[in-house]
C-alpha cells in the first residue's frame, strides 16, 4: 500500500512538473508571397484556365489554420504575379528582401511562395545570394485554390514544416512540394500538369515530407547562400544574358540579333551534349571575339556538359555548364558577370556553384 501510494505521489509531482514547464518555443517564419498557382482563382472548378496571384498572403495564411501549431507565422506580400512573369527587377527586390528578414534576430527562416514556370530560376538565384544559414523555403502548387482538392494548403503546411525544421539550417534554399523537397540547384519542373512535376534527376531528393513530419537525405555539396561570392546588396540591374535554343537547321540569326541587342552573355541550350549547327557554331565564335561569353549547355535535361566534349571549349572560348540547365545556366552567368568576363574564372565558377 505504501508503494502504490509513493508512486501517485510521485506520478502526481511529474504531472505537475510537466504542466509547470514552459511548451518549446515555435520557430519564427515570416512567409513572403509572389503569387502564382498557388494563389490563384478559377472563374469556375470546370475551368481548366484560372488566374495567378488573385489572392494574397493573409489569404494562403488563413486557408490553413494548422500553421498556428507548426510556427509563429507573419506574412508579407512582395509581388502578387505569375511566375512566367517573374523578372531581374523582383528576384533583386525579392533577394534584398529576404536577406533583410533572416538578418532580424527575431526571424528563423523564410518561406516564399512562388509560381511553378520559374521556381526552379528563383530558387537557384536564392541559393547564390542569400546571405544567411537560416532556412528558406520556396512552395508552389500545380493547382489553383479553387480547385477541387487543391494541394496547395497541403503543400504551403510543409513548407512551413521543414522551414521550421533545425535540420533545414544550412542546407541552402530548399523547394517543397508533393510531399518532397529539394535542393534549389538540382530541382526542375518536368512535366506541364502533373502534381509530381519537380525532380532532381541528376542528385536525386533532399528528403521527403508528410503532414508535417520531415526526412532529410543529403546534404548540399555546391556552394551556397552565406558561402555564395556573389551579392546584390546595392544592385539594381543585372547583366543581359539570353539563351538560344539549339534545334535542327539553326541559323546565325538569333544570336547576331542578340549580340547586337547588347547580349553580355549567351547560353546555348544544345543537342546532346551542347552542341549545334556549324552556322549557329560561327555565329558564338563571332560573338566571342566581340567579349561575348558564351556557355554551353544542354537542352536534353538533364546529364553533364564537360569541357571539350564534341566542342573544343579550350579552342573555342566557351564555357561548359556542367550539370546546370540552360535557365540555371543563365542565373549563374549573369552573376557571374558581375565579377568577370574570362570565361576561364567563369569556368571555375560553374564547376564551384
Amino acid at each position: 500500500m505504501k508503494k502504490r501510494t509513493l508512486f501517485i505521489l510521485i506520478a502526481l509531482a511529474a504531472f505537475s512538473l510537466a504542466l509547470a514547464m514552459p511548451a518549446p518555443a515555435k520557430p519564427r517564419l515570416m512567409l513572403l508571397a509572389t503569387g502564382g498557382t498557388i494563389a490563384g482563382a478559377q472563374a469556375s472548378v470546370k475551368d481548366v484556365g484560372y488566374k495567378a496571384g488573385t489572392f494574397r498572403v493573409e489569404d494562403l495564411i488563413s486557408a490553413v489554420p494548422q500553421l498556428k501549431d507548426l510556427a509563429d507565422l507573419a506574412g508579407e506580400q512582395v509581388v502578387n504575379i505569375p511566375s512566367q512573369d517573374m523578372n531581374n527587377d523582383v528576384w533583386l527586390k525579392l533577394a534584398q528582401r529576404v536577406n533583410a528578414v533572416l538578418a532580424r534576430a527575431d526571424i528563423d527562416g523564410v518561406i516564399i511562395t512562388h509560381g511553378t514556370d520559374t521556381l526552379e530560376e528563383t530558387a537557384y538565384f536564392l541559393s547564390l545570394v542569400v546571405k544567411s544559414d537560416k532556412p528558406v523555403v520556396m512552395v508552389g502548387s500545380m493547382r489553383p485554390a479553387t480547385a477541387i482538392s487543391a494541394e496547395g494548403p497541403a503543400n504551403l503546411y510543409n513548407a512551413v514544416a521543414v522551414a521550421g525544421h533545425a535540420g533545414a539550417r544550412g542546407r541552402g534554399v530548399l523547394v517543397v512540394l508533393n510531399d518532397e523537397i529539394h535542393f534549389a540547384r538540382e530541382v526542375v519542373k518536368q512535366n506541364s500538369t502533373q502534381l509530381d512535376t519537380f525532380k532532381s534527376p541528376n542528385r536525386g531528393r533532399a528528403g521527403v515530407v508528410n503532414t508535417g513530419a520531415v526526412h532529410f537525405f543529403d546534404t548540399p555539396t555546391f556552394v551556397h547562400t552565406a558561402a555564395s561570392e556573389f551579392s546584390v546588396e546595392g544592385v539594381t540591374t543585372l547583366p543581359c544574358v539570353e539563351i538560344v535554343y539549339a534545334h535542327a537547321n539553326l541559323g546565325r540569326d538569333f544570336i547576331d540579333c542578340a549580340v547586337a541587342k547588347g547580349a553580355q552573355g549567351l547560353v546555348l541550350a544544345g543537342v546532346g551534349d551542347g552542341n549545334c549547327t556549324e552556322p549557329a557554331l560561327a555565329a558564338f565564335r563571332d560573338a566571342i571575339t566581340h567579349g561575348v561569353v558564351v556557355v554551353r549547355s544542354s537542352r536534353t535535361g538533364s546529364g553533364l556538359v564537360v569541357r571539350n566534349v564534341e566542342i573544343n571549349d579550350d579552342a573555342m572560348g566557351t564555357v561548359a555548364a556542367m550539370e546546370l540547365n540552360p535557365q540555371k545556366a543563365r542565373v549563374l552567368l549573369m552573376l557571374a558577370l558581375m565579377k568577370t568576363s574570362r570565361a576561364k574564372d567563369i569556368q571555375e565558377k560553374f564547376c564551384r556553384y
